[in-house]
């Protein structure tokens, strides 16, 4: 799930899951929940793409 964009907070390391049903979705390096994805709301609020995004790294798994 991508903003317009094309950043995916699913595969940032900022973003998580919040167990607050009216605000489901965060983001630990700006500090906010939101109910939409945290790259939409930045991209919304301040016209620009989300500068915080860091790709995840990805565990191997044995």
């Amino acid at each position: 799930m991508a903003d317009e964009d094309g950043i995916n907070c699913y595969q940032c390391r900022h973003f998580y899951v919040t167990w607050d049903e009216f605000f489901p979705r965060g983001c630990k390096a700006l500090r906010f929940k939101s109910r939409e994805m945290p790259s939409a709301v930045v991209k919304r609020s301040s016209g620009m793409d989300c500068q915080m995004f860091e790709r995840k790294e990805r565990e191997r798994r044995r």
